[in-house]
């Protein structure tokens, strides 16, 4: 594990960042026109992002990115503790 210092002004800059990402993977993987192997590329790029997205947003703004309340509920709950 790595620790890493912000600022104020840079957690809210990661967040929007983070943010953006994760409503194109959305909007991509919701597509029928793209591969299953590439799809699932994605959905690993998702969790990731929605794992990071759990350590600086709050819990409300987790829930609006949330894609499977089962396989994300996990990763907000160990973020959250």
């Amino acid at each position: 594990m790595i620790g890493a210092l912000f600022l104020e002004k840079e957690i809210i800059e990661i967040e929007y960042l983070v943010k953006r990402e994760l409503e194109e993977l959305l909007f991509d993987l919701n597509d029928k026109n793209i591969n299953h192997i590439v799809k699932r590329a994605m959905e690993e790029r998702y969790q990731i992002l929605f794992k990071i997205l759990c350590r600086f947003a709050s819990h409300q703004d987790c829930m609006k990115y949330m894609r499977s309340y089962k396989k994300n509920k996990k990763a907000i709950d160990e973020n959250n503790t």
